[in-house]
């Protein structure tokens, strides 16, 4: 940008306009306020006939607040900005000539003394890092996704299927040819909406997205509260990846994060020389897993902040739903602290209440204003009633990462099948909490980094062997209850650990035991969305029903997924041991001809091809405490579908 001298009025003229009315301050104060980012911020807006911009921020503890940039040459003694009469903390002004494109900071000096030049929390976008500024923007832009937004607001109470591909932006893919960038905002509108499309998913999630100093953060450690990332465009260009979804039909969640917030000197953290965001003590205020500091969520005006930014994604960028971050560090005071190191509540109790307060508050906004969004709940811990409604006694959210699941399911898989007899649990127990929370199955980005390897590395045996697991694990991912999540690059058997700073090695598609996995993937988001059983009751145990799980010789598990209609349910059977296990005999609910649907063993996956064509007719044996059963062959280290079926299936095994 180049410098240039923009006129200022006069102070009487400054302190003459504000966006802010006495209303808005009430509902700041008191912790009321869900649409900050009208407010606070940098406005474009045209005032006596002068177009300028309107400035708003929060720094009760300044001894003067003034707008900084390259139109004064970055000269603090200009553009100074007026404290409130309200006593709010708020210092304002407009300027006439400052326009959209601008970089600006804010220049406090501070009660304590200090100097500080921050970034503004409401700016609407950044420069791209490593440089800190805000750039003066606006939202236009005309969206394209009315028909997606009425048909969300149609079924927000029907159940529906969430296969949801998890994404870092910046390592998804990359362009060699182009020293090793990442992808834009654009080419993703082309290259993942044209991927997760052709493959079935029905969501996306983005990993931050938000404006972030530190790329190896993977956005989790950010300071553009309300600006999606400039490394890949501008808010707009963003705005048309997210309309680009939705045309494509597939939903977009965000990952958002309220739990924490980096020290860096253009950020939060001491924003006006005081602990003004933060916690002032560091026993509740500092976070020790990631060095970085926790809000305050008994202030009213913090409150206010972070339902504001919630709402903000919701309501700008046309987001569908929030996972949010780390929600078991919220609500425990002792979370990764030892003695001494945390401070009970009143009560002499470890859960914070404040911050159990804030999400119930949160979630009754989000759901109060967009009824027909999600917020999903990564937390770690067996809290109860993380998906119940705040009504119930709950903290509200819409669904629960299943992280129990996750961590059984990859402990067994680990195991050598020889050893699985023994672990028969492991694989089972999930079904006696499976319904006591709205659980998404997990296997995201944190399964993969850190030393852990990739999915398919976890695996054991030999390159058969370890795809064989792999497909397997999938299968009974995508049969047991609950919805789905997979990090990407797990699609198609991801053999490196991710790597932030690579692309995900799209040449193993080259290879047909990758390129089988991933047509595994497309056929499980199929049948999981075509397949009302296996949707319909995904938090309820009337979808599920054990036919055997007590096989532990065989390690051999057979289950029952049903919907409304009793006789679409299907019959899921997992053979856990490389052996395949001719005449092997299931109870069925219901007399008739079964087909075997799925077979995860199918050559079309680079499966071996043991599969059970034709039809399988019952007989009137009793078996299963059912009054008719089937036979069948188990494929090795494999899962099958059965269904009762007279009509030709889509998924008749070729």
């Amino acid at each position: 940008m180049g410098k240039k001298k923009v006129s200022k009025e006069s102070p009487a003229e400054n302190d003459s306009y504000s966006l802010l009315t006495d209303f808005d301050i009430h509902l700041f104060r008191s912790g009321k306020h869900h649409k900050l980012y009208e407010k606070l911020g940098a406005h474009l807006i045209t005032y006596k006939k002068q177009k300028g911009t309107y400035f708003a921020v929060w720094a009760p503890n300044a001894r003067n607040v003034s707008v900084i940039g390259n139109f004064n040459s970055w000269n603090n003694n200009d553009h100074k900005l007026s404290p409130r009469w309200d006593e709010s903390g708020i210092w304002e002004g407009f300027f006439p000539g400052i326009g959209k494109g601008e970089v600006y900071k804010y220049a406090i000096h501070s009660n304590t003394g200090d100097y500080l030049e921050k970034a503004d929390p409401f700016a609407f976008y950044a420069e791209i890092p490593p440089n800190t500024a805000s750039i003066i923007w606006d939202h236009d832009y005309t969206w394209r996704d009315s028909h997606w937004l009425a048909e969300r607001k149609k079924q927000a109470s029907k159940p529906k299927p969430y296969s949801v591909y998890e994404i870092h932006a910046g390592s998804w893919k990359r362009k060699p040819e182009d020293g090793n960038r990442s992808l834009s905002y654009k080419e993703l509108a082309v290259d993942l909406v044209s991927y997760l499309k052709e493959n079935g998913f029905t969501h996306v999630e983005f990993l931050p997205i938000m404006e972030h100093p530190f790329f190896g953060s993977w956005g989790y450690q950010l300071t553009g509260y309300f600006a999606p990332t400039s490394r890949f465009g501008s808010p707009q260009e963003f705005m048309e990846l997210v309309d680009a979804l939705h045309e494509a039909e597939i939903g977009v969640i965000l990952d958002w994060v309220p739990s924490h917030f980096p020290g860096d000197a253009h950020g939060l953290h001491k924003f006006d020389g005081t602990h003004l965001y933060e916690h002032a003590d560091p026993r509740k205020g500092f976070h020790p897993d990631w060095s970085s500091y926790i809000y305050n969520y008994g202030r009213n005006e913090v409150r206010s902040f972070l339902i504001s930014n919630a709402l903000f994604w919701l309501d700008m960028f046309h987001a569908d739903g929030l996972r949010v971050d780390a929600v078991a560090s919220m609500l425990y005071l002792d979370y990764s602290r030892k003695e001494g190191e945390w401070i009970p509540n009143e009560h002499g109790g470890n859960e914070n209440l404040e911050a159990i307060s804030f999400l119930k508050e949160f979630n009754e906004v989000v759901y109060g204003t967009y009824p027909d969004a999600i917020t999903i709940a990564e937390e770690s811990t067996a809290w109860s009633g993380v998906s119940k409604p705040t009504y119930l006694g709950g903290l509200g959210f819409g669904q629960k990462w299943m992280m129990g699941w996750m961590h059984d399911t990859l402990s067994y898989f680990k195991l050598d099948p020889i050893h699985r007899k023994y672990h028969q649990d492991e694989i089972t127990f999930s079904i006696i909490y499976a319904f006591t929370e709205n659980f998404m199955l997990p296997l995201s980005h944190d399964e993969v980094v850190h030393g852990k390897g990739s999915l398919l590395g976890r695996m054991p045996g030999d390159e058969w062997r370890k795809f064989s697991n792999l497909r397997l694990m999938y299968s009974y991912m995508f049969t047991h209850p609950g919805t789905k999540l997979l990090f990407m690059g797990g699609e198609f058997g991801q053999s490196a650990e991710w790597n932030h700073d690579r692309s995900l090695d799209w040449h193993l598609l080259d290879y047909g035991p990758h390129r089988g996995v991933l047509t595994l993937i497309k056929d499980l988001n199929q049948l999981y969305k075509t397949e009302p059983a296996l949707y319909q009751f995904p938090f309820d145990n009337r979808g599920f029903e054990w036919v055997d799980y007590s096989d532990r010789e065989n390690s051999v598990i057979v289950f029952m997924r049903k919907g409304n209609d009793k006789e679409e349910a299907l019959i899921v059977i997992c053979n856990f041991t490389p052996e395949a296990r001719p005449l092997y005999r299931i109870g069925v609910p219901f007399r008739g001809t079964w087909k075997e649907i799925f077979n995860s063993d199918n050559l079309k996956y680079s499966g071996s091809g043991v599969l059970n064509q034709g039809v399988l007719n019952t007989t009137p044996v009793k078996y299963h405490n059912k009054d008719y059963s089937v036979s069948i062959t188990l494929p090795p280290l494999a899962c099958s579908v059965l269904k009762l079926q007279e009509e030709k299936s889509e998924f008749d095994l070729e």
